[in-house]
């Protein structure tokens, strides 16, 4: 399935560790998992995880969800094992942290050794940066935005509104959107915060995001919903397209739905918003 085109609504990081989350991340309803070798994985555990892991993803029983293998970072002791290890498991893509510039890329392909897509973790002042060079190699298929390690980068503070770091945000989704690549939005920490969660929610989706990535299951309900097109929407782009479409058959080029002009760009828009729709509800199927 093209990466663009598949939901990536839900993105929940689940310990590569952990054989019941493993387990229970089966029947979750979320869009995309994020197998953890990196961070939620201890130094001494880092080869158990790796075998855990291997077994599992064999096991298969993910269904339709991404499955996505965060490993570690290349500059340390861990990080080419964990790829090399991954050779040949039943995944979707291989998510490399703290990607700096397209070198880190190719690297990660040489050690793979296949057609693996890979993902950026975009959690750094240089790789922000980098950030158009890094959306542009061939390999990539998307960003994850590592907000805790970017404000630790930064020095800034984590307010609600996410201000201080919203010049790094835009960078990294105007670069994913000037390649065609998708682009998910990091965590929210507080997951008993439903309200802060729905507000972060709904402004990573105004901003253009894909969807969310998550620390918890309890957090996959309100990421499901906010970036998914409302109902609303759906009845609106259909309008809008029919409404298109007759005044192209009457020789017209543009329309006219709820007061407001209806050209090429608005359907192309509503189409946009259909097959997200639909490819949402095949999730389910």
């Amino acid at each position: 399935m093209d990466e663009r085109s598949r939901p990536y609504r839900s993105v929940l990081y689940i310990p590569g560790s952990k054989e019941r989350a493993l387990e229970k991340a089966r029947g979750l309803p979320v869009d995309a998992i994020i197998f953890d070798l990196e961070d939620a994985v201890a130094p001494d555990t880092k080869q158990e995880a790796r075998e855990t892991l291997r077994k599992e993803l064999d096991a298969g029983g993910y269904g339709k969800k991404a499955r996505l293998v965060r490993v570690n970072g290349l500059d340390t002791e861990w990080g080419a094992a964990d790829i090399t290890a991954m050779q040949g498991a039943d995944f979707d893509g291989l998510l490399l942290p703290k990607v700096s510039g397209p070198g880190d890329l190719d690297r990660a392909a040489e050690l793979m050794g296949d057609d693996t897509p890979l993902w950026a973790m975009m959690e750094t002042p240089r790789g922000i940066l980098n950030a158009p060079a890094i959306a542009a190699h061939p390999r990539l298929a998307g960003f994850v935005a590592g907000t805790n390690d970017l404000a630790k980068e930064l020095g800034c503070a984590m307010r609600a509104d996410r201000l201080p770091m919203l010049y790094a945000l835009e960078a990294m989704l105007m670069a994913a959107r000037a390649e065609g690549k998708v682009s998910v939005d990091g965590v929210f920490n507080h997951f008993r915060d439903e309200d802060g969660l729905r507000a972060e929610c709904e402004q990573g989706r105004d901003l253009g995001f894909d969807g969310k990535t998550l620390i918890h299951p309890a957090q996959v309900a309100t990421a499901n919903a906010i970036f998914a097109p409302a109902a609303e929407d759906i009845e609106l782009a259909r309008r809008q397209i029919e409404a298109f479409d007759e005044a192209q058959a009457r020789g017209e080029g543009v329309a006219v739905v709820d007061g407001r002009i209806v050209e090429n760009l608005h359907v192309e828009t509503a189409r946009r918003t259909l097959a997200k729709a639909e490819a949402i509800a095949a999730l389910a199927h």
